[in-house]
């Protein structure tokens, strides 16, 4: 019996849809899954002890899944792993600078942009082969084909090391591109606009100092 097509998109909910610039918003899973792996730095949001916290770390994408990592003794991936109340209500955001909007008007300044925020909870991940695949998967996703260039971790080193695991199912990414939006009445001012764009560059690899003689530089390296 044929299977139904995959909804191409996210399902739109209270927290997904902005209360401002809606026309920005956008649920597809091809941009939204482009928009994730364009980066590997997110900003994981949760509570604790009744206040806000919100933490830099790396993710890494397997299919709809993202997976994040930290020691064991990090509070947010101990809460994630509570059999008394499994899981952790989280928000994860990933954004990209592309440039600096720059209008005549000091109000209509602005920035492009690309972002996803993610709503959900998360649950750590306890299976073996889930886990080594998820630490594959967040080294792969910062450097595509390191992680098979690299000694696996060990058993004392997943012992030490917690994975938490959120679906993508609750997800929005949000736009901005383009010019300036100035004023009709504000064109006339004799102020530069126009916008200066942001890209990320990668310098030139630096060994380090006891690397061995001999070991070429990893293509995967020189391609970035």
């Amino acid at each position: 019996m044929p299977q139904a097509p995959q909804d191409p998109s996210f399902a739109r909910t209270e927290r997904t849809v902005p209360t401002r610039a809606r026309e920005r918003a956008v649920y597809d899973h091809e941009t939204v899954h482009a928009i994730l792996d364009a980066g590997y730095l997110c900003h994981l949001g949760f509570i604790r002890d009744g206040a806000p916290v919100v933490l830099p770390t790396l993710y890494g994408r397997v299919g709809n899944r993202l997976y994040l990592h930290g020691s064991t003794g990090s509070r947010p991936l101990r809460m994630a792993g509570e059999t008394t109340d499994p899981g952790l209500p989280v928000c994860v955001t990933v954004t990209h600078v592309d440039g600096l909007v720059l209008a005549r008007s000091a109000f209509h300044h602005s920035i492009n942009y690309r972002s996803v925020v993610v709503h959900g909870t998360a649950h750590q991940v306890t299976g073996h082969d889930e886990k080594t695949a998820a630490l594959d998967a967040l080294v792969d996703h910062v450097l595509p084909g390191r992680a098979a260039d690299s000694r696996p971790a060990n058993a004392k080193e997943l012992a030490a090391t917690a994975v938490i695991r959120l679906d993508l199912d609750e997800v929005s990414a949000k736009i901005r591109a383009g010019g300036p939006n100035d004023e009709p009445e504000d064109l006339p001012l004799p102020y530069w606009t126009g916008v200066l764009p942001v890209a990320p560059v990668y310098g030139a690899p630096v060994p380090a100092d006891d690397l061995a003689p001999g070991i070429a530089e990893p293509s995967y390296l020189t391609a970035r």
